[in-house]
């Protein structure tokens, strides 16, 4: 698994200077719409819901726009919008798998926009299937350290289900079976452990590691198909070690 620690360490090394903020906003916006409409508007009684929410104000997400997104979801004011979910498949450079999850109200829009991304940046698109293969859904939250161990964090979790716990150099990362998310997340807060997000992605079996060149090509690919506003999350089965994530630090 230290392939995908690896990766999830970038990406919150990425997040953090990430300058797309108004784009980070509306994805959150959109997660918690949908979760509103999917389970109902009351996060006591939809955890999904109420995981889009932590994440929204811990990204600093204003108040209002997460209660009139929730409301929109919920169907107490009108306006929401006819999100649905569509995975697409393809290959980056080094043969990097790649799994993009769009939530979008335009198909056609969504695809178009993935389909450039990918051959704009050395990717191709694979057919249904071909890729998903090589990754699993797993329940992931993740938490800043706050002079916790990683010893203390599974401490906490452990009876709940966590699977692991990966030390993320400033965040720990606990994976769970997707069915066990909501116990472990609410281990952590009997625990009196603050997090950052809870929510279920995608986790590779496989990895490819890749040297300083190959790790900026498919970063810059992830970026861009980031930059979609249909695309909500990007997963790839890139291995980046140590010694050339500080290569691409200089």
């Amino acid at each position: 698994m230290s392939g995908h620690s690896k990766w999830a360490t970038t990406k919150h090394k990425k997040a953090a200077i990430d300058a797309k903020r108004g784009k980070l906003f509306a994805k959150l916006i959109k997660n918690i719409e949908v979760a509103a409409r999917t389970g109902g508007g009351d996060p006591d009684g939809n955890p999904t819901l109420y995981d889009a929410i932590q994440k929204a104000k811990k990204s600093s997400v204003p108040n209002d726009n997460i209660e009139r997104a929730r409301k929109r979801g919920g169907g107490e004011e009108a306006g929401g919008a006819d999100w649905q979910t569509i995975m697409y498949e393809g290959y980056g450079p080094n043969g990097v798998a790649v799994l993009v999850e769009c939530l979008t109200d335009n198909r056609n829009r969504a695809a178009g926009e993935v389909r450039v991304a990918m051959t704009r940046n050395g990717g191709n698109m694979a057919d249904p299937g071909s890729v998903a293969y090589l990754f699993h859904r797993k329940g992931v939250i993740t938490l800043e350290k706050n002079g916790l161990s990683e010893d203390d964090v599974l401490m906490a979790v452990l009876d709940a289900g966590a699977e692991e716990v990966n030390d993320l150099g400033e965040s720990f990362e606990v994976i769970s079976d997707p069915s066990d998310l909501i116990d472990v997340r609410k281990a952590l807060q009997a625990a009196g452990i603050d997090y950052d997000s809870a929510e279920s992605g995608f986790q590779p079996s496989v990895s490819v590691a890749v040297d300083a060149e190959g790790a900026r090509k498919v970063f810059k690919l992830v970026d861009a198909l980031e930059d979609s506003d249909d695309v909500q999350n990007v997963y790839t089965n890139v291995d980046v070690s140590d010694e050339v994530l500080a290569q691409l630090d200089d």
